[in-house]
């Protein structure tokens, strides 16, 4: 059974920057496509960020396109996603989520994806 940590959550002032990381255990991680979503207070989860199992392929959601970056360290089992330049508006609960999927595809669609962290919160004070 694939399992997920997150870590790396908290509060920063507008402008300021955190990194988020997940753990990946139970399963091979090369055989897996990660991603970041994310779920604002009375907002529907939404798409933050993906890489592909190579770490050769990105994608993100437009508004954060710029400010944050995602990677990922097959060695340690872990993707990352550093966060700069941070708004207010991106305060909410960040989940880390797994896809089994082609070597150089990143994925956007929550479907996709069939593990998922328990999230970390992220808030954004102006």
């Amino acid at each position: 059974q694939v399992q997920l940590a997150e870590s790396g959550g908290g509060a920063v002032q507008s402008g300021g920057s955190l990194t988020l990381s997940c753990t990946v255990s139970g399963g091979t991680f090369s055989d897996i496509a990660m991603g970041w979503f994310r779920q604002a207070p009375g907002k529907e989860r939404e798409f933050v960020a993906s890489i592909s199992r190579s770490g050769g392929s990105t994608r993100y959601e437009e508004s954060v396109g710029g400010r944050f970056t995602i990677s990922r360290d097959n060695v340690k089992n872990t993707a990352t996603l550093q966060m700069n330049s941070l708004r207010p508006d991106d305060t909410a609960v960040y989940y880390c989520a797994a896809a089994y999927g082609l070597y150089e595809q990143a994925y956007r669609l929550e479907s996709r994806f069939i593990y998922w962290g328990q999230g970390t919160q992220v808030l954004v004070s102006s």
